[in-house]
């Protein structure tokens, strides 16, 4: 299986709990998963930079969390090319449905895939899809995965 690595970006420190599960997910299927918290409007040149740099650094997709305003999925999409799977978080006075438009609603060329809101192991899971497609291996562990899942419920 080819060697993967995929970013976790959030917008703030207290994000951690609820993105968590994304990061074990990946690992749990050999992903390497990097997590660093940044801000798309209290630092949004750390943003443009690390997410513009991506690539190159060897990452294969982005995995973006953020509550509230959560406009971190969309300012890192309009940086790559690479995929970037959008995580609104559940909080504030609408407990997460202003996270989910504001992270769905992008506009014609700066696509974002959006999971539900606090839904971190789905976006996890989105990605591991997006790597198996040229993974034989990788998608063999997700029919693993799938099965595993079928034989909880």
């Amino acid at each position: 299986m080819t060697e993967y690595k995929v970013a976790i970006i959030m917008g703030s420190p207290n994000d951690r709990p609820k993105m968590a599960p994304a990061a074990e997910t990946l690992e749990g299927f050999g992903i390497t998963a990097d997590v660093h918290v940044m801000s798309a409007h209290r630092t949004p040149a750390k943003v443009a930079e690390f997410v513009g740099g991506a690539r190159d650094a060897g990452y294969a997709a982005v995995i973006a969390g953020a509550g509230m305003a959560a406009h971190l999925a969309g300012a890192a999409a309009a940086h790559t090319t690479l995929p970037v799977i959008g995580v609104p978080l559940s909080g504030g006075a609408l407990n997460g449905v202003d996270a989910l438009y504001a992270t769905v609603q992008m506009p014609k060329g700066i696509p974002v895939a959006t999971v539900a809101v606090d839904g971190a192991v789905n976006a996890a899971l989105l990605a591991v899809q997006i790597l198996a497609v040229s993974d034989a291996e990788l998608a063999q562990a997700l029919v693993a995965d799938r099965e595993a899942r079928a034989a909880v419920v």
